[in-house]
């Protein structure tokens, strides 16, 4: 199989530059990248090009929209006929990475996303930005690149925003793209068997959200993309029409997927989310649309009131 990385972050964050230094880490390794640039002309390919590896460019649009989607896909059928050890995927600065998963196929072994975050920046795209939240909320490893740049202001600023966005995740902090073997091996995907019910943070807030089994299915996955981009993880238990589902959602990607095996179903869906995302409100403000078959449970735990 083949090893797959994904690296994501904002434009300017320093993706091209941390290319650069990761392919070290791959010394001795049959590497292939995929660069994906917005705009009509490539400019990341041109500066790779001269490291000596495959490298495929696709250009004029994010690799995860429809309008470049059958581009991508291509390219990972030639990878495939390449055999590399590594796939080095680095997205678009506007890109939306959350739909990866529905990408990769058995030949594949997904070791997760890194994203580049700029220390100095990273305050502004991520509250003007809708891309920048998802391209957070999707990765295992994030590092803050480009300290050097930032007073420590900023630079805790930034921190607070990843913190709240993704406290769960690796961080480290960086600049001129540098980066350690030591932290690309820290980096895992999220496990779907991880129960966070327990876990005592007081930067975690907690709601519970309560399913009638009238809602369908489809209506119920469309309650969850309204909410699920304020948020950090959604899990629980639901039977809409007479069938079970697994809920189990990762920032803003949704997934629910019939589950089948025995277990006791209570409609309840468990929010967990960090001190200042507007997860309740976008909570209140979805219920709206399924009155009567959607509501808020609002409780009290590890001593705090979750709120």
């Amino acid at each position: 199989m083949i090893d797959f990385y994904l690296i994501t972050g904002f434009l300017g964050a320093g993706k091209t530059t941390f290319l650069k230094n990761i392919l070290k880490i791959f010394n001795g390794k049959k590497l292939s990248i995929i660069v994906n640039e917005f705009g009509k002309e490539g400019v990341d390919g041109k500066l790779l090009s001269a490291l000596g590896v495959s490298l495929a460019e696709i250009n004029g649009g994010s690799i995860f929209c429809t309008c470049r989607l059958d581009q991508f896909e291509s390219a990972l059928s030639e990878v495939i006929k390449e055999l590399p050890d590594v796939l080095l995927v680095e997205t678009s600065g506007l890109s939306d990475p959350t739909g990866i998963y529905k990408l990769l196929t058995n030949d594949f072994s997904y070791k997760g996303c890194i994203c580049l975050a700029d220390a100095v920046n990273l305050p502004k795209v991520y509250h003007t930005a809708r891309v920048c939240k998802r391209q957070l909320s999707i990765s295992d490893l994030i590092f803050i690149n480009k300290t050097d740049l930032a007073d420590e202001e900023q630079l805790q600023t930034t921190r607070n925003i990843i913190k709240i966005q993704r406290p769960d995740a690796t961080v480290f902090e960086t600049s001129f793209g540098r980066v350690e073997e030591d932290w690309v091996n820290m980096i895992c995907k999220q496990n779907i068997n991880n129960d966070f019910s327990h876990t005592a943070d007081v930067n975690l807030h907690k709601l519970s959200i309560i399913v009638s089994e009238d809602l369908s299915l489809y209506e119920f996955t469309k309650f969850l993309e309204m909410i699920a981009e304020d948020t950090y993880r959604i899990k629980g238990f639901v039977r809409l029409s007479g069938k079970g589902y697994l809920t189990d959602c990762v920032g803003s990607l949704v997934k629910v997927g019939e589950y089948i095996e025995p277990v006791e179903i209570s409609n309840i869906v468990n929010v967990l989310y960090g001190y200042g995302l507007p997860a309740r409100k976008s909570v209140e403000n979805a219920i709206k649309w399924y009155s009567g078959k959607v509501t808020l449970q609002v409780e009290k735990n590890y001593g705090i009131e979750f709120t």
